[in-house]
């Protein structure tokens, strides 16, 4: 089983030309709403790719909530609380023309997440082999999921974003750290550290992370452990939307790792599925089918070798 512990949000899209400026007022081409939020993002793309998945997560007792629990429920996962004291979390995101995208998160139910209602949902599940969790509930509930899951033999994938509380005290319970390079340079700041993203990873090492994992998007993605680099090529795709592509990966990496492929194989799968969502709108759906991952690797990526230095 993989086990999501995060936040469900309702995505609020706004298509412009370029982003809004300071003072700047502006008419948006374009409006949609979404399912959305870090959790059910990587929730969503574990059971579309055939992953066995469990949620954890709460939303309010509202027209996004129940939306967002039709679409989960949907796809056979469970474990979503509907809350009376917060709406949905929802996510404000400006998309440009390149693609590009700014977000602000209202956290909402999320918050709701507290460790009480955490112990209290992981006590009627059976152990997870593989945990992914993010930074959008309460930093004291990820902390102590981070822990008393790796107590009980998980493999704990996390993705620091936003990067907010002290992230220092959940490294050394994490298996493979997931930032970008904005998340990447934000945790050195909190680690009173400088360098570049290489420098940056043995330094995130050094703190008690067994792996490293930078998303690069168009640059690809580079895995660092204390045996050595793992560089994963980027797809050249023509990307429309990068909305939910760091989580797309995550998901889809986590899939990969459950179902025993190796680490190199898991990437690139990670690395495919997450350029295919980059070339639609939206975040959950631009989740891809495991087929559709399957058969761009096949089409475009045989010849593709990872590169060790």
């Amino acid at each position: 089983m993989i086990l999501v512990v995060e936040s469900p949000n309702a995505d609020i899209v706004l298509r412009v030309d370029h982003f809004t400026g300071i003072g700047e007022t502006r008419v948006v081409q374009s409006l949609e709403v979404h399912g959305g939020g870090k959790g059910a993002n990587q929730a969503l793309t574990v059971a579309k790719l055939g992953g066995r998945c469990v949620f954890i997560s709460c939303v309010g007792r509202d027209e996004y909530g129940e939306m967002l629990k039709t679409s989960l429920i949907a796809l056979g996962i469970t474990g979503v609380e509907a809350v009376q004291n917060a709406p949905t979390g929802r996510a404000y995101i400006e998309v440009d023309k390149t693609g590009r995208n700014r977000i602000l998160v209202v956290p909402g139910a999320n918050h709701s997440l507290t460790v009480e209602v955490f112990e209290k949902k992981l006590g009627s599940l059976p152990v997870p082999e593989v945990v992914l969790l993010q930074n959008e509930m309460p930093f004291s509930t990820t902390l102590y999921a981070a822990k008393r899951l790796k107590e009980l033999g998980a493999l704990v994938i996390f993705d620091p974003a936003p990067v907010q509380g002290n992230l220092t005290e959940i490294l050394p319970y994490v298996d493979y750290l997931t930032p970008n390079e904005v998340e990447t340079q934000a945790l050195l700041k909190q680690l009173g550290a400088t360098g570049d993203l290489t420098s940056a990873a043995k330094t995130f090492l050094q703190q008690g992370v067994r792996k490293v994992i930078l998303k690069l998007g168009e640059k690809g993605a580079l895995l660092l452990s204390k045996d050595g680099t793992l560089k994963i090529p980027p797809f050249k795709v023509n990307a429309v939307d990068t909305t939910a592509a760091g989580d797309i990966f995550n998901g889809a990496f986590a899939v990969a790792i459950w179902e025993g492929k190796s680490e190199e194989e898991a990437a690139l799968f990670a690395s495919a599925a997450a350029a295919i969502s980059v070339t639609r709108m939206g975040a959950q759906s631009s989740i891809p089918e495991k087929g559709e991952v399957e058969a761009f690797l096949k089409k475009l990526c045989l010849f593709i070798k990872s590169k060790r230095f």
